[in-house]
């Protein structure tokens, strides 16, 4: 992580570095080229958006105090210096993340630029239905990645994005998430996690591929309505604490970052093997649900396309490219 301060941000990264040490404003303002009121108001904001900073006589300002948000510094700091996050842009209330990543990719934002709310008041998952998004008690983001690669790709990054949310919440909270094919993420058989994948491409070439991440982390059961209740949960409710959402988010970032290394250098292989160790359709009884048919039957793996293959009752064996898929037992 840059220790330099420049801005505001670079300022409560140094404080996050400092691990409860005081620093001295005249120092931070002589390293930033500002005055020291100048840092004094960087100070002010900080205290505005939670961060609890006392000012110790002669020694300067010790950080005592962070709050559950997901601001760049904390996520920057969470990273560590991995280099695939380029830019971060923190909003606290947005409809969606997703039309912020679509406009800042077409206006030539760099590979690796995260786009994160606090809160989401017009959410959306697959097949455009309505994802709750509860502000200041999950992880609602998207990425922009630029890989080199043709369209007919493109849908591997669903299944790549899918592992790094699973891998991450398992890290982090300890509990046994599993992927439900393509994406959906389980927790004991409810949902913590959906997963959207939206592309930008010339006929022959990928321009940007959006991953739009919604995580549940740390709703209770009265925060669903009671129709869902028995669907969906929240990883901290089922780890039984409360998880910190900068560090999941972060932990989601680096793996993203490094699977999507890994498949530009080796192709979908690996991650295939990934995603299948992960998965918890994978030789499970299964009905699929597409637009045009139902199709019952035993998930057996998927192609190297990403292709969810079926074996049906009479053995012949079926690829899913898009379906509902529910678990028969």
């Amino acid at each position: 992580m840059d220790s330099t301060v420049k801005d505001k941000e670079s300022l409560l990264a140094r404080l996050l570095k400092a691990g409860g040490e005081p620093l001295s404003g005249q120092v931070l303002a002589e390293e930033a080229g500002v005055s020291r009121t100048a840092i004094w108001k960087w100070i002010k904001e900080l205290e505005e958006e939670g961060y609890m900073i006392r000012p110790v006589r002669k020694k300067g300002y010790v950080l005592e105090g962070v709050p559950d948000v997901l601001s760049p510094g904390l996520l920057k700091k969470h990273l560590a210096g991995d280099g695939f996050v380029t830019r971060i842009l923190h909003f606290e209330t947005v409809d969606s993340t997703m039309p912020i990543a679509h406009r800042e990719a077409q206006e030539g934002a760099a590979d690796g630029t995260v786009i994160v709310a606090e809160e989401q008041t017009s959410g959306k998952g697959r097949l455009a239905r309505p994802w709750m998004s509860t502000a200041g008690k999950g992880i609602w983001m998207s990425v922009i990645l630029k890989p080199d690669i043709p369209p007919h790709k493109a849908p591997q990054f669903t299944l790549i994005a899918a592992v790094s949310v699973c891998r991450a919440i398992r890290e982090v909270s300890g509990t046994d998430a599993r992927i439900k094919w393509p994406n959906d993420l389980l927790i004991n058989g409810r949902k913590v996690t959906g997963i959207l994948t939206e592309l930008q491409a010339d006929p022959d070439r990928v321009q940007a591929i959006i991953i739009g991440v919604g995580i549940n982390v740390n709703q209770q059961p009265e925060d669903f309505p009671e129709e869902l209740r028995s669907i969906a949960t929240s990883v901290g409710h089922e780890a039984g604490q409360k998880i910190d959402r900068a560090r999941l988010a972060a932990e989601v970032l680096r793996r993203l970052g490094e699977y999507s290394r890994l498949y530009l250098k080796e192709g979908f292989p690996p991650i295939k093997r990934m995603w299948e160790e992960d998965a918890v359709t994978i030789g499970r009884r299964v009905k699929a649900v597409t637009m045009r048919e139902t199709l019952t039957g035993t998930a057996v793996g998927i192609t190297d396309d990403g292709v969810l293959e079926l074996r049906l009752d009479d053995g012949t064996v079926r690829g899913i490219y898009s379906a509902d898929i529910e678990l028969q037992d």
